[in-house]
């Protein structure tokens, strides 16, 4: 049946809410049976791209000249640079440096969260190496004092690295202890479960799927609602000075 034009999708200002009633699919260069939608990008102000790669089994995902990381949300990818090849099942993910070399091959039906920002170097730190890994062999811990809050640190804690990817679990009930607002954007994915959003002067109800833009000082708050627990991938920049990305 026809919506009627009705969504729970909404952009303003300082935030965006996508959900996947109003997903429109496009091919990007370097895709090989693959398609992207695109959720966040220079476009609308972000200084930042993330886009969900959906890909058919063989599809491809080819090099990009910013430096890039991909998640795997369903099935499992081949990710071949400098002549390794590097397998990626449900929830394995890579960081790759500005200029890597590379692409990313389906052994089947999948689903992949990729960002990619142009990199900001530093003169006093060396640009950050390829990385390899899974969440499930990252080690989580509470924000704050709340156990029912758990956050996973999926790049390393180094100046080199002037972006954060984490992924956040809500047992039902837990929320954030505070309205943030902050000079860091976000670009958020729920991947299971779902909640309240406060995002503005707005409340929205959010699920797995929905995809989230937080621009810099947005009120931001989350609360896990149902009986599962709520889980996200967020990214923030990060390790930079707010006037870095500025030239005179």
């Amino acid at each position: 049946m026809h919506n009627l034009g009705q969504t729970r999708s909404s952009q303003q200002p300082n935030h965006l809410l996508l959900t996947a009633d109003t997903f429109v699919s496009t091919r990007l260069p370097g895709m090989k049976a693959c398609s992207a939608i695109v959720h966040a990008g220079p476009a609308m102000g972000a200084k930042f791209t993330q886009y969900t790669a959906e890909f058919e089994a063989g599809g491809e995902l080819g090099s990009t000249a910013a430096q890039r990381f991909v998640f795997v949300i369903e099935g499992a990818v081949a990710l071949e640079v400098e002549g390794q090849r590097n397998e990626l099942g449900r929830r394995g993910y890579a960081y790759l440096p500005e200029g890597s070399r590379h692409r990313v091959v389906a052994a089947k039906t999948s689903r992949v969260a990729v960002i990619e920002k142009l990199y900001q170097a530093l003169d006093s730190v060396h640009s950050p190496r390829l990385l390899v890994s899974n969440e499930d062999a990252v080690s989580s811990h509470p924000l704050g004092d709340d156990p029912d809050l758990q956050v996973k640190c999926l790049l390393p804690d180094e100046m080199s690295f002037d972006f954060a990817v984490n992924t956040m679990v809500y047992q039902p009930g837990a929320a954030l202890s505070m309205v943030e607002m902050h000079v860091m954007e976000h670009g958020l994915i729920m991947l299971e479960g779902g909640g309240i959003y406060r995002l503005g002067d707005s409340w929205y109800p959010v699920t797995a799927g929905d995809f989230i833009w937080m621009g810099p000082w947005c009120p931001q708050w989350f609360g896990a609602l149902g009986k599962v627990p709520a889980k996200y991938l967020i990214y923030k920049d990060w390790n930079r000075h707010p006037l870095a990305d500025r030239r005179p």
